[in-house]
């Protein structure tokens, strides 16, 4: 008796089915559900008012950040939006600086700035050493390059079909020379 019984477990649908590939998910107990929410694909229908003024109030922010960084004179900013491509945030900002001081000053006053709009950074990276800086807002990322680093890395082509953000670039802020204005890594 005893092993037919075992048979019925071993062999029963209910046991083939739980350990398929195909069956359903055990909650673990006291386990909390995910507070992520999943992005729609590339081609989703259109976003809600409510996403769009998220995303518009996100690019305003941005703007404030690159508007930061070029009163501490740096040069070739570029801002992405890659909310429509991207799952972790949806603009990208990348400045150059001419020295490893102006890199961090230029952090510094990103910080400051979005400090007194009531904004501080989830995270920064690579501070301190003066050849590349992250600062993650969440819902936007700035990344503060030394100008040879950031010509090395190129991170632009990373997202080369991603829409670009007008920006108001000063004169002074774009680089007419490069190979004139630094050495070599």
């Amino acid at each position: 008796m005893n092993k037919r019984k075992v048979q019925r477990k071993q062999g029963s649908p209910k046991a083939a089915h739980a350990g398929s590939a195909g069956g359903t998910r055990i909650p673990v107990r006291g386990a909390r559900k995910s507070q992520v929410k999943a992005r729609a694909p590339i081609g989703s229908p259109p976003r809600t008012e409510r996403k769009q003024a998220e995303l518009a109030e996100t690019r305003t922010l941005a703007i404030a950040a690159m508007e930061a960084a070029l009163d501490k004179r740096a040069l070739e900013p570029v801002l992405i939006d890659v909310s429509g491509i991207g799952s972790y945030t949806d603009f990208i900002g990348i400045v150059s600086g001419r020295s490893d001081r102006q890199v961090d000053a230029i952090a510094d006053g990103i910080s400051q700035a979005l400090k007194a709009r009531g904004l501080r950074p989830l995270g920064q990276e690579g501070g301190g050493s003066g050849r590349w800086t992250l600062l993650d807002f969440g819902a936007f990322v700035i990344h503060i390059f030394y100008h040879p680093v950031r010509e090395f890395y190129d991170l632009e082509s990373l997202w080369i079909e991603a829409p670009r953000v007008k920006l108001d670039v000063p004169p002074e802020a774009t680089l007419q020379q490069p190979d004139a204005l630094y050495g070599a890594l």
